[in-house]
């Protein structure tokens, strides 16, 4: 047995924290510090040094199951792999190839979300595949696209953040969701600079701030036009830059202008000199950030949020400069790497686009098919689900848990339970799970070799420490098997190295060209940055130091370079941890301002529904809670759900400290214990989703959705307090 230690990655958060991994003599696993990686510096949070937990014989999946007589039965893996290739043969010969959806996660390795893109395309020939990250930065990635033409979660490395003058936090209790992230707002304060948090409650991570802004659920979008507005009037906006760098002032100007302070005070609930102060802190330094989270992107309207915070750092040139720019703070572990490489609706590997011919050619040719056998776009997360079992037959779900974590969770319930015919692989009976006729347990992230990109864009490789239990197998064995069975014999390899040279070749070109990543140079240089094309000429070779030069810009505007021709004169792409310092990923390389005006969320309050939720996470979950909700330790921390109230509300109900309280919406009603606290807004109530049953918060979420980036809008919507008598 091996007993030397694995440098390796933690499985949950977009931090990816770095982590060593050491089997122990008694069959556990022992995670001990790795301070080489420069993220976390060896810190980890609880989630991180438990992770091992989940790798016990009694908590995780050992043998695939099927349905016998209305219950789940061990099998083995070819009477359970030969049941999900003939269910999904049934239905594609009686509905055709979209009676099959395919849902992902944004928890799967690189390797993991190509293939499966691949499979639903090429073996299933279906369009109706969609991923679980549909839910987390999906608003971001649009408004990125539109202002700078081009999505990263973060243009810079988290070590920049401490080095700037100010950061203002949208949307995001770092503290509780990404606790080693926190010392760079920690470092920030010390050297100087200045924190301004954002979030209708006072946080972990707001008691940190210099200045905390609460405002109304759902009014982020007029908070940051209020400010564009006052920078504007108070003369602090950078001309020169807009001149030089910009596209579309005067039209985004006009729009900020009709949101004068006072009015959106009226609307947020943040007052005009609090709003004056936000800019003073902002403009005054020189340099400064927006980061934003699932706050203002999960939103009917998170797009244009987004875009309003961008246009904030395009007027005051905050954006392409060193030490200032917007970034993304993606949630899922893969969550950026997840939506790069085509188990999203509308994209190929290498973040190209479905319906881009030359992009459908390209990745044609390295699968060996004919473009024109690629099916177009599909649909969004939300209106997969909720298809299934009318337009949508038989569902292959890897890595999600939607029984949970989707809005208007009974509904989607009910939807999955409509289906003929539902194959889910994971690593323990999730709540989803549960509803399967097959279920195949596959391995975790300490058993097997993958690549994960955090939201720095940093390309990691996650290594194999253990070896796997008997009967459990790799995704990519799964859909291997399951190609051969369905008759296609050949390009569903299982060695994931293999899998990720396909992925380089794919990609390259693309605007998350990974086509100069190895396996080998990852391992080298603690994780590359993606743009980086494969080789770059003699005499340009882009951000040698990080910063971001006219070629690495070039392959970031996916605008490839011939590769074969530099192979012989050429030298390796160092990567880009810095985008946009030179240009920005356009066709005539200026960022871009999207005009955008305050609207309201998709259900305000009423007399019948007066209040508002808004929902989150705590620190000692994750996600569904699929996972963490089987470590002792974490539930100990974490045993449940809470209906966060403040104290003026709940004297209106009566509610004391722990009464359960009732929280109904137009969708559903879930049940859990007051918390009182006036660390939150009189008129809101939180609660987090991480739990199935009578407490699921996503019983209640308002699947109203963005229309561009089709985000449904957990953040806020319209509910009643209900006491609860015995």
């Amino acid at each position: 047995m091996q007993t030397t230690a694995t440098p390796t990655h933690c499985p949950y958060c977009a931090l990816q924290c770095g982590m060593n991994l050491t089997p122990a003599p008694d069959g556990t696993v022992e995670v001990s510090e790795r301070t080489d990686f420069p993220v976390n510096r060896g810190a980890l949070c609880g989630k991180g040094r438990t992770a091992p937990a989940v790798l016990a014989s009694n908590v995780r999946l050992t043998s695939p199951l099927v349905r016998d007589g209305g219950e789940l039965v061990p099998a083995s893996w070819d009477e359970a792999l030969d049941r999900i290739a003939e269910g999904l043969r049934r239905t594609r010969a009686e509905y055709g190839p979209d009676g099959v959806g395919v849902f992902g996660g944004g928890g799967l390795t690189n390797e993991k979300a190509y293939t499966l893109g691949k499979f639903a395309r090429v073996v299933l020939g279906t369009s109706q595949i969609d991923y679980n990250g549909r839910f987390c930065m999906s608003s971001a990635a649009a408004a990125g696209i539109k202002a700078f033409g081009l999505d990263r979660g973060l243009p810079f490395p988290l070590e920049d953040i401490p080095k700037t003058g100010c950061v203002i936090l949208v949307g995001s209790n770092l503290a509780e969701t990404m606790p080693p992230s926190l010392r760079f707002l920690t470092e920030l304060k010390e050297n100087g600079g200045t924190l301004i948090v954002i979030d209708p409650r006072r946080t972990k991570t707001a008691e940190q701030a210099d200045l905390h802004l609460a405002p109304r659920p759902g009014t982020d979008l007029a908070l940051a036009l209020g400010l564009l507005h006052l920078v504007i009037a108070e003369g602090r906006v950078d001309e020169e830059y807009v001149r030089e760098r910009t596209a579309g002032w005067e039209d985004a100007r006009a729009a900020a202008m009709a949101h004068w302070p006072e009015y959106v005070e009226r609307i947020t609930g943040v007052s005009v000199p609090e709003l004056r102060e936000t800019v003073r802190l902002f403009c005054e330094p020189e340099s400064a950030m927006v980061l934003t989270a699932r706050g203002p992107e999960q939103q009917s309207k998170g797009t244009d949020t987004v875009g309003a915070w961008i246009n904030l750092c395009l007027a005051t040139g905050r954006a392409g400069r060193p030490l200032s720019g917007y970034g993304c703070l993606t949630g899922q572990g893969n969550g950026q790497g997840g939506r790069e490489h085509g188990q999203k609706a509308d994209q190929l590997p290498g973040y190209r686009k479905l319906d881009d011919p030359a992009a459908r050619r390209h990745v044609a040719d390295v699968w060996g098919v004919d473009p024109d056998s690629l099916p177009g776009p599909g649909r969004s997360a939300y209106e997969l689900l909720d298809a299934l079992g009318t337009d949508i037959k038989s569902l292959l779900l890897m890595a999600s848990n939607p029984v949970v974590s989707a809005p208007r969770a009974a509904h989607i319930e009910e939807r999955i339970k409509s289906l003929d015919f539902l194959a889910v692989c994971d690593v323990v009976l999730s709540e989803t799970a549960a509803l399967a006729d097959v279920v195949l347990p596959v391995t975790q992230w300490a058993e097997e070799t993958g690549t994960t990109t955090s939201l720095e864009g940093r390309v990691l490789l996650r290594r194999q420490a253990i070896t796997p239990p008997d009967g459990v197998r790799s995704d990519l064995e799964v859909m291997h098997e399951l190609a051969a069975r369905l008759g296609v014999e050949k390009g569903f390899p299982t060695d994931p190295e293999e899998i990720f040279e396909e992925l380089r070749r794919a990609s390259a070109g693309g605007p998350a060209d990974y086509s100069g990543i190895t396996y080998r140079r990852i391992v080298e240089e603690n994780g590359v940055f993606w743009p980086c094309p494969a080789v770059e000429p003699e005499g340009l070779t882009g951000d040698q130091d990080g910063a971001g030069g006219p070629a690495a810009q070039r392959g970031a505007a996916g605008r490839p370079a011939s590769t074969e021709r530099e192979e012989t004169v050429g030298v390796a792409h160092p990567g880009t941890p810095r985008l946009f310092l030179d240009r920005f990923a356009t066709p005539d390389g200026r960022a871009r301002f999207v005009p955008v005006s305050h609207r309201a969320i998709a259900e305000e309050p009423d007399d019948e529904y007066p209040v508002l939720l808004t929902t989150g996470r705590v620190v000692a979950q994750y996600q569904s809670g699929a996972q963490t909700r089987r470590v002792a330790e974490l539930n100990a921390a974490a045993p449940g759900p809470f209906v966060e109230l403040h104290p003026r509300l709940a004297a209106r109900l009566g509610a004391a400290e722990g009464d359960p309280v009732a929280v109904v919406s137009r969708r559903g009603r879930a049940v859990a214990p007051a918390r009182i606290t006036d660390t939150i807004r009189p008129d809101t109530v939180f609660m987090p989703f991480h739990w199935p049953g009578e407490g699921r918060a996503n019983s209640l979420t308002n699947p109203a959705l963005d229309p561009t980036s089709r985000m449904p809008e957990f953040k806020a919507c319209a509910v009643r307090l209900e006491a609860v008598r015995p």
